[in-house]
């Protein structure tokens, strides 16, 4: 009987199975973004499709072009946060509280400079969301993903807020490991997003 309740405990509970089944409605959400991205890039005569440009758009300095430089440094910076992040796990599953809370506030503090230089290299781009089908869909992937980003800060930030409330132990910390799972989540996602906006041309 006290076996059976130990494998009980050990099992994955509620919660957990509901997190995972909600990061796999996300994988779907944008597979789809993904998939329409591809559909107007493949009716695009060409891609960027300048030659959609209107006169007036023309004159007005709009340009279908991409800088790569800040937004692969901002990869690079996404890509050690969840190094971070998962450090923050393995320090909790060893009992090692402050180095969770070390852990989780260096992703926290990543990923906001991730947003800001996302949101500096908008302010650099000479096109908006409505100059074509190219603009309408980079800002579209970027900008959900980036919303993304945000609530995976917040949800950082209050793991770490109840972390400094002590709510974590070594046998106890599964919010630590869903906030894990999710800021890896959108790391990869913009990985991928990265690579088909800023390398695959």
């Amino acid at each position: 009987m006290a076996a059976h309740g130990t494998a009980e405990r050990q099992g994955m509970t509620n919660s957990m199975l509901g997190f995972i089944l909600f990061l796999a409605s996300e994988v779907m959400f944008f597979g789809g973004l993904f998939a329409a991205y591809f559909i107007a890039r493949a009716d695009a005569p060409s891609w960027p499709p300048e030659e959609l440009l209107s006169a007036q758009q023309i004159a007005e300095g709009v340009k279908l072009e991409l800088e790569v430089l800040l937004p692969a440094i901002s990869t690079g910076i996404l890509v050690l946060s969840s190094v971070t992040v998962q450090w923050a796990v393995w320090q909790i599953q060893k009992g090692n509280q402050s180095g969770m809370l070390w852990g989780l506030f260096i992703s926290l503090a990543l990923g906001i400079v991730f947003l800001t230089a996302q949101l500096y290299d908008y302010t650099q781009l000479h096109f908006l969301a409505d100059d074509t089908i190219y603009g309408t869909t980079f800002y579209t992937l970027t900008g959900f993903h980036g919303a993304h980003v945000a609530a995976g800060a917040l949800f950082i930030a209050v793991v770490a807020i109840r972390g400094l409330g002590g709510q974590f132990t070594a046998e106890n910390h599964e919010a630590v490991e869903a906030a894990s799972m999710y800021w890896h989540f959108v790391d990869v996602v913009w990985i991928a997003l990265f690579t088909v906006l800023y390398i695959i041309k």
